[in-house]
């Protein structure tokens, strides 16, 4: 018997050897993509979101990237609009939920600010993808630092929160949303 294990020995290395060898040139199904397919994988490391949504708008994750919401702050009027997006956050989904809210925490006191549903051109009856505010506080308080505002909404029967991020300075962008009419929301 020890003279088999002795004869089989060197026999085992060299299998060992070859397939690790083998194992370090075989690429991983995510590596063996070509770079431009990246972006579909779910490693959220692999894929990368635009920095801003359609409307020109903050992004905000929700879920496990199974959503995204659109936050578009109009600083001329005062007036805030959110956009329900799908995981890739270019595309606008219509949700049945009439509200969502928006908590804010500032000089230490928590406020809720709730956005109505404004269906958008080609949303679903009974449906909306956009929602929206003229609540001036609300505006103001947004992008104040500190206020750590949070985004609550219901997406098919499930909540969702996420973290909402206000930039000031989108390079290359003004916040004039020439593709938006405003003024439809004053008398409202």
């Amino acid at each position: 018997m020890k003279t088999i294990t002795t004869k089989l020995l060197p026999l085992f290395a060299v299998v060992a050897v070859s397939v690790t060898g083998c194992q370090e040139t075989v690429e991983s199904p995510v590596s063996a993509l070509p770079p431009d397919t990246l972006s579909d994988t779910h490693d959220h490391g692999a894929h990368a979101h635009p920095s801003e949504g359609p409307h020109h708008g903050d992004l905000v994750e929700l879920g496990n990237e199974e959503f995204h919401a659109e936050v578009v702050h109009d600083e001329a009027h005062g007036n805030i609009e959110i956009y329900i997006l799908d995981s890739s956050a270019t595309t606008q989904v219509a949700i049945d939920t009439t509200e969502l809210t928006v908590n804010i925490s500032y000089d230490g006191k928590p406020e809720q600010f709730i956005l109505t549903a404004e269906p958008d051109e080609g949303d679903e009856d009974g449906k909306s993808s956009r929602f929206f505010s003229s609540d001036k506080e609300l505006a103001e308080h947004l992008g104040e630092e500190g206020a750590s505002p949070r985004l609550v909404v219901k997406i098919h029967g499930k909540s969702y929160r996420g973290e909402i991020k206000h930039h000031h300075d989108h390079e290359g962008h003004n916040h004039s949303h020439d593709d938006h009419d405003h003024d439809a929301h004053e008398d409202k």
